[in-house]
């Protein structure tokens, strides 16, 4: 169940989450209605393994909003569409206009719901209360502020805001491949993103290659900047950080799987807890190095 990315946003630490079960069971997902496109709802995060709706290690919690999407393909419509325009011009000798035109897809669409067929669709998240974190399995910036919503709804009020770095996260970047020192733990991927700072620059992606060598310093020589950088913390996490301080491409290393136990367990409940716990500690490492370098504001 490891996250493999990370949209991130900061909420204080004074933030009571004692009842959050509580709060969460009473926005459960609803099955989608015969007559709705979508429906959205918390739902248990170890699935059929568990019914709680969070599942806690403080001061992480691992919480999932589920939801079931009606899949009315657009052509289906459309071909319908224009065969009941076809026949009323036929009849009538006219072409419809445009709101008979809208009136007859709505009612299309109203009538294809029910036969819709139904597509399950989940988004894991972890709360961390000590930190005033809160981390969405996503890179889309529109799927995270959607679980943000929900925890909204649940809570009442969640003050949660998109991260704030007090640096340029791209001069950042860009310095550490320059030959900067890195923090503490961190070193540098294989793989990076260059931009010229003019809108209509020039981008170069690289992966697979030696970011210290001469082919990126030319990059580098020629004004272009880094927006993008693959980085490995302590032989443990390897991730890509962006300007738009998204982790993309999260990954757990063996150094630290190594520290699970053997995956022969015939309960899949403890399983899931062990790879939680194990997440939410390099987690916390990581985002403690990402705070640092990057001069995170606090929600406090």
């Amino acid at each position: 169940m490891f996250f493999r990315n990370l949209t991130l946003f900061r909420f204080p630490t004074t933030l009571d989450l004692a009842d959050l079960e509580s709060h969460l069971a009473e926005c459960a997902l609803k099955p989608v209605g015969p007559l709705e496109l979508s429906s959205r709802g918390f739902v248990p995060p170890m699935g059929q393994h568990g019914d709680a709706l969070s599942h806690a290690i403080a001061p992480s919690t691992w919480i999932t909003v589920g939801g079931e999407d009606k899949l009315l393909p657009g052509a289906v419509v459309n071909d319908l569409l224009q065969k009941k325009l076809a026949a009323i011009e036929d009849k009538e000798g006219r072409k419809p206009g445009g709101r008979t035109r809208k009136r007859l897809k709505d009612e299309l669409v109203m009538e294809l719901l029910p036969r819709a067929f139904v597509r399950p669709v989940r988004t894991d998240a972890l709360l961390d209360g000590g930190l005033g974190v809160l981390a969405v399995d996503t890179s889309s910036r529109k799927s995270a502020e959607a679980v943000v919503s929900e925890v909204r709804r649940a809570l009442g009020s969640f003050p949660a805001l998109p991260l704030n770095a007090e640096v340029a996260p791209r001069a950042i970047l860009t310095g550490w491949v320059a030959g900067d020192a890195l923090p503490d733990g961190l070193s540098l991927g294989d793989e990076c993103e260059l931009r010229d700072p003019a809108d209509t620059g020039a981008v170069v992606k690289v992966q697979r290659m030696e970011l210290s060598g001469e082919e990126i310093a030319k990059h580098l020589e020629a004004g272009k900047q880094v927006t993008r950088l693959a980085l490995v913390l302590d032989d443990h996490v390897s991730f890509v950080v962006g300007e738009d301080l998204v982790v993309r491409k999260f990954k757990l290393l063996d150094g630290a799987v190594d520290q699970l136990e053997s995956s022969d367990r015939e309960d899949v409940a403890a399983e899931l807890d062990a790879r939680f716990a194990l997440m939410a500690g390099e987690f916390k490492r990581l985002f403690a190095v990402l705070e640092q370098a990057f001069k995170l504001s606090k929600a406090d």
